[in-house]
């Protein structure tokens, strides 16, 4: 197998693209993932510069496939700045409300974030403690019959708060904003689709932070593996995001749940044997 300009190995990029662009997605964290892979295979861990370059990878996927919606939050904004307070409008500024909480977040607990949450043993607590709940707002799912268009803005703000909760590996941004607006009455596909657009602004605003450093940083080669991660990860999560929605018409989230508690039991069993 090749290896990048940089010298990480392609096995590794394509891997992690891979596992990113299916997770990123889907109520199972993306972060505690990326984390947990090269903390399983023994591979140098690929930082926070290839995992944002993943993120916007998936960012450009969650675009396309709701080119629509996004035309509307676009024509929305546009709306709200002439004044004008459409439902598109609405809509676009309860999205743009829902995520200052983790914006604001971010910034505060950049290092902490960096440097102390990437641990096997919070990503086991938090898959499981966070599926739990997944679970319980599941469960009251096939009565909700709400849509986007009816959220209120404490509804937003409710989802935008549990979104900064998030920044703790191994709880999921998509988990928990989907959760929440499963708790307020949201359908699945309904509350799967605020999800996703939601995540428009959060990782447009980490791919800002992130292209910047790499651009401060000169290295050219690191650019490299960054873009080449981003391609694999685009299409692996437009995959993803297609096969999730098609699910949760017809289906619940138990799945991603039972996963949730066996990932979470497992690695338990592998942290008191000594694994990580």
């Amino acid at each position: 197998m090749g290896e990048s300009e940089a010298g990480v190995p392609l096995l590794h990029l394509i891997v992690l693209a891979v596992v990113q662009g299916i997770t990123e997605f889907l109520p199972i964290s993306s972060s505690a993932h990326l984390i947990l892979v090269p903390a399983i295979t023994g591979w140098a861990d690929q930082g926070l510069a290839i995992d944002v370059a993943m993120h916007m990878g998936t960012l450009f996927a969650v675009i396309l496939y709701f080119r629509q919606d996004v035309a509307r939050l676009a024509s929305g904004g546009l709306d709200a700045i002439r004044g004008i307070m459409t439902a598109d409008a609405r809509l676009c500024l309860q999205v743009i409300a829902a995520t200052l909480p983790v914006v604001v977040a971010g910034f505060l607990l950049k290092d902490t974030i960096a440097n102390d949450w990437r641990s096997p043993a919070l990503i086991a607590a938090t898959t499981i403690i966070f599926g739990v709940v997944l679970w319980l707002a599941d469960r009251h799912a096939d009565q909700a019959k709400g849509g986007i268009a009816g959220l209120t803005w404490r509804d937003a703000m409710i989802i935008g708060a549990a979104q900064a909760l998030a920044l703790v590996p191994g709880v999921s941004r998509s988990g928990i904003t989907m959760t929440a607006a499963l708790f307020l009455g949201q359908s699945r596909p309904e509350a799967a689709r605020f999800s996703l657009l939601l995540s428009i602004p959060t990782t447009a605003a980490a791919g800002l932070l992130g292209g910047y450093d790499l651009a401060r940083s000169g290295d050219a080669a690191l650019q490299s593996d960054a873009v080449l991660a981003g391609m694999l990860a685009f299409a692996s999560a437009l995959a993803a995001i297609a096969g999730l929605m098609a699910w949760l018409k017809r289906a619940s989230f138990t799945p991603f749940v039972i996963y949730r508690l066996a990932l979470g039991l497992i690695l338990t069993v592998a942290l008191f044997a000594g694994a990580f």
